[in-house]
């Protein structure tokens, strides 16, 4: 990264103060990253488990398949989702507290006895499926977060902060050589005054 800065003491001040902020950010970025390297773990084993479970409930309702084309979907529906926010690693977050159902009022001396039993079926499946909707929809957001904060480290630690302790080297060198160079002005000067003296007669 090319960092624009003249050859001067201010400049280098303030390349110096840059240069300390981005050190002193690093670690907390890093700890950052951390933290949601492993809530980004978390979340896919959460994912693959709210996946399973959903299959495992599938496949053990598979035998009642012919029953449910007497079954009336419409019975049930999504009422409410309750949700909440929480922080992790800086980072706001939804989290899914509970779904809340609403049963249409049906008679059961008009269906069958396991109609009862077949809304909660329901009801069971829904959630799952949006426990798991919702919990992949977190992951996504997890690892969006964690790689832009990997970016932002890698940007600090290999190009930014070499970049400013570059510049910051450079005006310093810069400024040695023109201290030098003044000294060595000025000792020139002096020997000629000197040698003028005493070829005056001073």
């Amino acid at each position: 990264m090319a960092i624009k800065f003249q050859y001067n003491k201010t400049s280098c001040q303030q390349l110096e103060k840059q240069l300390q902020i981005r050190e002193r950010a690093l670690p907390t970025l890093k700890n950052k990253e951390t933290a949601l390297r492993m809530e980004v773990k978390k979340a896919k084993k959460e994912v693959e488990r709210l996946e399973a479970e959903l299959e495992e409930q599938i496949k053990s309702y598979e035998k009642m398949l012919g029953l449910w084309k007497e079954f009336d979907p419409t019975l049930v529906r999504i009422k409410d989702v309750d949700l909440s926010k929480k922080k992790i690693a800086g980072v706001a977050f939804p989290i899914l507290n509970r779904v809340e159902f609403e049963v249409k009022r049906f008679s059961i001396f008009n269906r069958p006895k396991w109609f009862l039993d077949g809304i909660y079926i329901l009801e069971t499946l829904a959630e799952i499926g949006i426990c798991r909707d919702f919990n992949s929809i977190k992951l996504e957001r997890l690892e969006y977060a964690r790689k832009k904060t990997t970016q932002k480290v890698n940007l600090f630690e290999k190009v930014q902060i070499p970049g400013y302790q570059d510049a910051i080297r450079k005006i310093k060198r810069y400024l040695e050589d023109e201290e030098n160079l003044s000294k060595s002005s000025q000792k020139i000067m002096r020997a000629r005054l000197e040698k003028r003296k005493e070829e005056e007669g001073w």
